[in-house]
């Protein structure tokens, strides 16, 4: 009977045992369960600033440009500005910019150039109200055209691989302003018979 009685013990405090283990497991079954579902929050994605530069051509739907002489201009001093808001123009224009800045010229020696007579066209276009680039067209001599976008500019002379990779450059530019593309160069020209500040005819 002793031995009995032992034994009944012994299978009490193994049952105690058993029900203490398995609700200690429980227990840190249930913590675990409660870590795993806690609900972290996905960080915010990290916003892409808007494009600029030869990236946003496809944005472009205006463009202003301005004229501007290193010498006095004579009859028609002071610098003539235009509007162009036709978006062809505008991305046809901008592509050539592009096309010739990052086909910068390469080729070496000595470089016979016509007249200077300091025509320079500065400009920047626009999508609705916010600016995407720069750019300075440099008319007469030997033409060159830089582009600046986000504080870095770009710039070539407009011979070898540039001229290649933008043949329509000058053409695409008078086409914005509105005039032949032989008066680019030349002093004393009418750009906008509109006058200053009047939008180019689309």
């Amino acid at each position: 009977m002793r031995q009995s009685g032992m034994m009944y013990r012994m299978h009490r405090r193994q049952v105690r045992g058993i029900v203490v283990a398995g609700l200690l497991s429980a227990a840190v079954a249930g913590c675990g369960t409660q870590v795993a579902t806690i609900n972290t929050a996905a960080a915010p994605a990290a916003s892409t600033p808007p494009a600029v530069g030869c990236a946003s051509v496809g944005q472009a739907n205006e463009v202003l440009v301005s004229r501007s002489m290193h010498l006095v201009e004579p009859m028609n001093g002071g610098p003539h500005r235009v509007t162009q808001r036709n978006t062809a123009k505008v991305r046809a224009f901008f592509n050539q910019v592009c096309a010739a800045v990052t086909h910068p010229n390469t080729s070496g020696g000595v470089v016979h150039c016509p007249a200077d007579f300091g025509v320079d066209y500065v400009g920047t276009f626009y999508d609705g109200s916010r600016s995407l680039a720069s750019f300075t067209y440099g008319a007469s001599g030997c033409p060159t055209v830089s582009l600046t976008a986000s504080g870095k500019t770009k710039a070539t002379l407009l011979l070898g691989n540039a001229l290649k990779a933008a043949p329509h450059l000058a053409a695409d530019l008078a086409a914005v302003l509105g005039v032949p593309k032989s008066e680019l160069g030349t002093p004393g020209q009418q750009v906008n018979p509109g006058g200053p500040d009047r939008p180019a005819a689309g």
